[in-house]
C-alpha cells in the first residue's frame, strides 16, 4: 500500500515526543493521528482504522498491553509497536508474546529507526492487503460452491474439515472432474495469507519442470541471465496445486519428496537452502499406488503425498445434477462471450443426461460453448456429443471398464482429427503430454 494509504495510530502521554514521532512519520509520507491517553484513542479506532498503532507501554491507567488488547477487539487486523522508556527484557518478551510487532525505546538514538520499523510493518500490511485481494477475485471467479460440489456434498464436508489443517491433500479423478476448482476452494477456506499458484507436471518439458518448481540462480545454465524464483518459493504461506504429479520424473520426484519432509530447497545453481511454508495439495487421474508398484513413482513419495486422498467422482455418476451444472455453464459462458443466456432445449437436456462424459466438466462446458456461438433460435441446441449413441456410451460405462471408455474416447477423437493429436487433445480436454503417455499406455496404433 501506498505511504499516504498506510495509516498510523500514535499513543504516548508525553506531548513532546507524540510530536516528536508524529513529525517524522508525517514527513516519511504516512497519514498520522495522535492520543495522548489510551481512553481517546480507543474512541478513534471505529473511524480512523489504523494499519499500524505505536503506542507507549507505560502509560497512567492504562498499559500498553492492555490497551493492545482493547484495541484488537475493534481492529483485529491493525499491527502494534511499543514505545517505552522502560526498557527491560521482560517488558520487551510480554509485548512480543502480545504480538507486538516491534520494541523500540525512547528517546529515540536515531529517527531512522522508527522509519525503519514503521516501513516493514507498512510492507507486511502491504502483502496482506494484496493478498486478502487475490483471494477474493479467485473465489469471486469460482462457480457457487453448490455447483461445484454438486453431487459430492461429503467431499464438500471433507475439504472444509482439511481445508484449516496443514495436510497434504491429494485428489484422484478422471481428467476434466474440476480438481483445480476443488483446489481452489480448498486454498481460499485455509485462510492462508500466501497465493494460490498451479503447475501443470505434465504440460511442462521435465528439463524444465524442475526449475520452474525450485527457481534459479543467475548462471545455473544457459540462458540463465538473472535470478528467478520458482513456484514454491511464490507458494510461500499459500498453497501449490501440483496437478497431474503421476507425470513427473522420478529424479524430481526425490527432490519433491525432500520438500514435503523437511519444507526445504535449493534453486538450480544453488547450495543454500531456502524454506517454505507452501501447503502442497496433488492431483492425478492415475493410480499412484499401482504406479509405485511397478516402480514408475516412488512409494516413499506416494505415502508422503497420500495423507488426506480425496476421489472425484466422474460426472456420469452425477447424472442427477448435470441439468444444475449445465445451466450454471449457459449463463456463465454466455456471459462471457457477450451473449444473451438461451434456455437448452428439452431434447438438449435428454441427451445431456444419457451421454457418457469421458471429458466430464471439461467436455461439457466445451459443448455448451459451442452450442452457445451455433445455436440461431430460441433455444439451445447440441452438437454431436462424441462418437456413438448414447446407448452405446450407456453400454461401455455399465461394463464397468473405465479404461475401455477412456480408449475408446481417444480413439474417437483421433479419428475425428484425422490422427492430428494436438486437436484431439483439445477435444478430449487434456494436455498433448498426458494423450502421447496414454496413447502408449493403451497401445492405440492409428
Amino acid at each position: 500500500m501506498e505511504k499516504a494509504t498506510c495509516k498510523i495510530l500514535i499513543i504516548d502521554d508525553e506531548p513532546s515526543f507524540l510530536l516528536l514521532m508524529t513529525s517524522i512519520l508525517t514527513d516519511a509520507g504516512y497519514t498520522v493521528q495522535g492520543a495522548s491517553a489510551p481512553d481517546a484513542a480507543l474512541r478513534m479506532l471505529d473511524e480512523f482504522r489504523p494499519n499500524l498503532i505505536i503506542t507507549d507501554l507505560k502509560m497512567p491507567k492504562m498499559d500498553g498491553i492492555t490497551f493492545m488488547d482493547k484495541a484488537r477487539e475493534i481492529v483485529p487486523d491493525a499491527d502494534f509497536i511499543i514505545v517505552t522508556a522502560y526498557a527491560t527484557v521482560d517488558t520487551a518478551i510480554a509485548a512480543l508474546k502480545k504480538g507486538a510487532l516491534e520494541y523500540i525505546t525512547k528517546p529515540l538514538k536515531d529517527p531512522e529507526e522508527l522509519r525503519i520499523a514503521v516501513a516493514k510493518i507498512a510492507e507486511r500490511q502491504n502483502l496482506i492487503a494484496e493478498n486478502r485481494q487475490l483471494r477474493s477475485d479467485l473465489f469471486g471467479a469460482l462457480p457457487p460452491l453448490d455447483i461445484i460440489f454438486a453431487g459430492m456434498e461429503p467431499i464438500l464436508r471433507d475439504i472444509e474439515d482439511v481445508a484449516p489443517t496443514d495436510a497434504t491433500v491429494i485428489m484422484y479423478g478422471e481428467t476434466g472432474t474440476g480438481k483445480s476448482l476443488i483446489a481452489k476452494v480448498l486454498h481460499h477456506l485455509s485462510g492462508r495469507s500466501g497465493p494460490f499458484v498451479e503447475i501443470n507436471c505434465a504440460a511442462i518439458p521435465e528439463q524444465l519442470l524442475e526449475s520452474e518448481l525450485f527457481g534459479y540462480e543467475k548462471g545455473a545454465f544457459t540462458g540463465a541471465n538473472q535470478q528467478k524464483k520458482g513456484r514454491f518459493e511464490i507458494a510461500n504461506d499459500g498453497t501449490i496445486f501440483l496437478d497431474e504429479i503421476a507425470e513427473m520424473g522420478l529424479g524430481l520426484q526425490a527432490k519433491l519428496l525432500k520438500v514435503l519432509q523437511d519444507k526445504t530447497f535449493e534453486r538450480l545453481g544453488s547450495l543454500n537452502s531456502l524454506r517454505t511454508n507452501a501447503r502442497i495439495v496433488a492431483a492425478t487421474n492415475r493410480n499412484l499406488k499401482e504406479l509405485s508398484a511397478e516402480k514408475k513413482f516412488r512409494e516413499d513419495l506416494y505415502y508422503r503425498l497420500n495423507v488426506f486422498p480425496v476421489t472425484i467422482p466422474p460426472l456420469r455418476e452425477r447424472t442427477a445434477q448435470i441439468p444444475a451444472i449445465a445451466d450454471f455453464l449457459v449463463r456463465s459462458v454466455s456471459a462471457r462471450l457477450g451473449k444473451p443466456a438461451r434456455p437448452l432445449s428439452a431434447s438438449a437436456y435428454a441427451a445431456l443426461t444419457h451421454y457418457d462424459w469421458p471429458g466430464n466438466i471439461r467436455e461439457l462446458e466445451n459443448l455448451i460453448e459451442r452450442s452457445i456461438i451455433i445455436s440461431r433460435g430460441q433455444e439451445l441446441s447440441l452438437p454431436p456429443l462424441g462418437t456413438g449413441t448414447p446407448a452405446e456410451q450407456q453400454e461401455a460405462s455399465s461394463r464397468g471398464d473405465m479404461k475401455s471408455v477412456e480408449r475408446t474416447a481417444i480413439v474417437n477423437a483421433l479419428k475425428q482429427t484425422d490422427g492430428n493429436r494436438r486437436r484431439a487433445a483439445e477435444i478430449l480436454g487434456i494436455s498433448l503430454r498426458s494423450l502421447q503417455y496414454k496413447i502408449k499406455d493403451y497401445a492405440i496404433d492409428l
